[in-house]
């Protein structure tokens, strides 16, 4: 591991400044919030700062606050502390089971969800030095490797799954990132903030390296709301979902009026399924109806050699998960 220094950043502005700064002087600069996915990637000589800027010291980045007729989120909070959050839990439970559900409780008490949901692939290939796509070269090597866990839609020219729980979350409850960098502040959809391999090989969302996800803000859930989060794991521990599903139903006694379902591990990005949320609106979830949505929800997959069980999976967790949530007061 090569010879770096740490700054710590008082606030966000001195922080950015520090990336500049390191910039300037032709050094590159990583940012750290809880840094557990950081300190792998440069383990692993995947990342090789000469500065880490720690924002760990920033004020008011750690804490849930009720704010324009929602929640906003700040991006340094533990995705334990949010996963305990009183408010999160009462009203956006899909979030709260989301960051509940992540890898292990020592890694929990130490991730934070801005870092949750920024992470990099966990693609063997990726992680073990190989010159793929995500990496600056010029093939996929899972397409016709192992791809036992990789993506049933939206793959090209990289397979990679996203590896983030919360983040099929947020895209669920339609929550705003606002993102702090050199050039001022910004406020972009979860929906918006991540990106395909084919718009950009080398990253899975919008942040240019010298920008921060500082909070999240989460609007207020309309009356009847109920939402969940389930996963598929092939362990019990320390790994990531091999599908998830993230709901967010909006009743009027037995009728859903409105829906959203994303997905979690089956595409590079949370994979939002518009068809099955207008299957849904309008109908009470019966039998039938969350048959046909676990239908409609792998509709296009385009599994490899080695993940098609993914298709039947997927297909099983929507249908399931819906008639769970159905089922609740």
């Amino acid at each position: 591991m090569k010879t770096l220094s740490n700054a710590n950043a008082h606030d966000l502005q001195e922080a950015i400044a520090r990336v500049t700064e390191a910039k300037e002087s032709g050094q590159a600069a990583s940012f750290a919030g809880g840094g557990s996915d950081l300190l792998a990637l440069v383990k692993e000589r995947i990342v090789q700062p000469d500065v880490i800027v720690s924002l760990r010291r920033i004020a008011g980045l750690d804490r849930v606050t009720p704010a324009n007729r929602g929640l906003t989120i700040g991006g340094l909070i533990t995705l334990d502390a949010l996963s305990r959050d009183a408010k999160v839990n009462r009203e956006h439970k899909v979030l709260a089971q989301a960051a509940g559900s992540v890898a292990t409780p020592q890694i929990r008490n130490v991730g934070t969800l801005a870092g949750n949901v920024c992470q990099r692939p966990w693609c063997w290939y990726y992680r073990n030095g190989f010159p793929c796509f995500k990496a600056g070269g010029t093939q996929c090597f899972s397409f016709s490797g192992e791809n036992q866990f990789h993506a049933i839609f939206g793959g090209g020219p990289s397979y990679i799954v996203h590896p983030s729980d919360t983040a099929p979350a947020l895209v669920a409850l339609d929550a705003t990132f606002h993102i702090v960098g050199p050039s001022g502040e910004r406020d972009v959809p979860a929906a918006d903030f991540f990106v395909l391999p084919r718009q950009k090989a080398a990253a899975e969302n919008i942040l240019a390296n010298d920008e921060v996800l500082a909070s999240v803000h989460v609007p207020a859930s309309a009356a009847g709301t109920r939402s969940v989060y389930e996963k598929v794991l092939d362990r019990e521990a320390w790994t990531h979902a091999v599908v998830s599903a993230a709901i967010v139903l909006r009743m009027e006694g037995q009728v859903c009026r409105s829906a959203r379902v994303v997905l979690g591990g089956v595409a590079p990005i949370p994979w939002r399924l518009p068809e099955v949320e207008r299957l849904l609106a309008g109908q009470r979830i019966t039998e039938a109806i969350a048959t046909r949505a676990g239908e409609a929800a792998v509709a296009g997959a385009r599994p490899l050699a080695k993940n098609a069980y993914k298709v039947p999976m997927t297909n099983a967790l929507v249908r399931r998960t819906l008639l769970e949530l159905a089922k609740q007061a």
